[in-house]
């Protein structure tokens, strides 16, 4: 990938739409543009002109389009930028393509615009993965945690904590090589003992976030887990509000897990119905019961659903899972009455086939979700990446806290600085940036 390449992409979604937009970034895109529409000059940036585009090897009419143009370094990518607005049928955008390619322009990688953005300084690094997730961003939750992290939250945050790290490793990094001169003070390393406490503490408590940033961004897991047929999958397709399950009165209908994506008072949720908990009767059920236990144990909230009308059976099969990650459904209140607790822990009362108690079934797994996915107004990390680095730079600063001799304080120092520049791109990362922008879709 090379910034003196002039590159394209469609910017909108592919297949016949109403309006498509491609989007053209490099040096060479302002010719391009006139080459296309026949300009004696380049339009008025920022300002929407309609014009002709034609091939530029007969002189054939491929749309009547509007065009912007975006100089450089005022545009998204930092380099010269054209937007054409075409008509989405697939003849003009194949016309246009074919022209782009005659006028020497190629096609752009994956993420390949972010990545010049982020290269040419426009972004850093947490601010590109901001991007990336408010493009897949499915909720509103995930929508408000994406915008932030684009606007900088997030690598504000991390910004702060090296340029406080960088004034502590000059004190003693001052020590070190001047510990000889007459005007440097002595006892630098151990003034600065409490600034790197105090950044181990604000770094230790920003990693005790029990993993909200991620969760948010890849919703929350949740396991139907009850005997058979006692309206597991019949539950989960009046959440999803759409026949996802199979649903029928033989017992052991669900052998596998199905999912669902919901969400949830505005918070991602991914639902798994699973099969019935019992002894199984053959191999494949044997199999379906394996992996329900295996998802129960993986899950995020456990909605352990049980027949009113046997629940001293229903609680023995899955008394092992009753606890705080646990709510408890008693279904089939149209046939018996159900009791306010199970176990000693509230019970919520429904009938999946009259609709009684779905609303107050809804409202407690919206209180749920959110009581586990809220991150407020504060920044969270988002990426395992942030993690592992923020993890290792606490290693870094505990262990400089720590350390007899102030050389390995200061090395250990470099080292916290460098893996909290590596999250935001603040230093040379040229081996993550593949994994960064490898999941953009064409055209971002």
């Amino acid at each position: 990938m090379s910034g003196a390449d002039t590159i394209f992409a469609l910017a909108s979604a592919r297949g016949q739409t109403a309006v498509a937009i491609m989007r053209l970034s490099g040096p060479g895109a302002g010719g391009a543009l006139q080459r296309l529409a026949g300009l004696p000059a380049l339009p008025a940036p920022r300002r929407a002109t309609l014009a002709e585009l034609r091939t530029p090897v007969d002189g054939e009419s491929l749309d009547r389009a509007l065009v912007l143009w975006f100089p450089g370094p005022a545009s998204f990518t930092g380099e010269d930028v054209v937007e054409l607005h075409l008509h989405g049928g697939l003849a003009v955008i194949s016309g246009v393509t074919d022209a782009l390619t005659a006028l020497a322009l190629r096609p752009a990688e994956p993420g390949e615009f972010s990545r010049r953005a982020f290269l040419n300084g426009k972004m850093d690094l947490t601010e590109a993965e901001g991007l990336a997730d408010l493009v897949a961003a499915e909720t509103a939750a995930q929508r408000r945690q994406a915008l932030r992290q684009l606007a900088g939250a997030l690598g504000g945050l991390y910004e702060s904590w090296r340029q406080r790290l960088i004034r502590i490793q000059a004190e003693v990094e001052a020590e070190i090589d001047f510990a000889d001169e007459a005007d440097v003070p002595a006892g630098l390393l151990a003034a600065a003992s409490g600034e790197i406490a105090a950044l181990a503490d604000e770094l230790a408590a920003h990693l005790d976030d029990s993993h909200r940033g991620e969760r948010l961004r890849e919703g929350l897991y949740i396991a139907i887990l009850g005997p058979p047929n006692v309206g597991k999958s019949s539950l989960l397709n009046a959440l999803a509000r759409r026949e996802a399950a199979i649903v029928s009165s033989t017992a052991g209908t669900t052998r596998d897990v199905i999912e669902v994506h919901l969400a949830l008072g505005g918070y991602p949720a991914i639902l798994a119905d699973t099969a019935g908990l019992r002894e199984a009767l053959d191999e494949i059920e044997d199999e379906g019961v394996r992996r329900a236990k295996a998802r129960a144990e993986a899950a995020d909230l456990r909605l352990l659903v049980l027949d009113a009308g046997a629940l001293e059976a229903g609680a023995a099969a899955v008394g092992g899972l009753i606890g705080e990650e646990a709510l408890i459904v008693v279904n089939k209140t149209d046939l018996a009455a159900a009791p306010q607790r199970v176990a000693g822990r509230p019970a919520l009362a429904v009938s999946v086939k009259t609709g009684v108690g779905l609303a107050e079934l809804e409202r407690a797994l919206e209180t749920a979700v959110r009581a586990r996915l809220d991150t407020g107004a504060t920044p969270t990390l988002t990426r395992a990446r942030h993690r592992a680095a923020l993890q290792a730079a606490l290693a870094s600063l505990r262990r400089a806290a720590a350390a007899s001799e102030i050389e390995l304080a200061g090395e250990d120092l470099r080292l916290a600085g460098r893996e909290l520049g590596r999250i935001t791109g603040r230093i040379d990362v040229e081996d993550i940036l593949d994994i960064v922008f490898s999941s953009f879709c064409i055209g971002k």
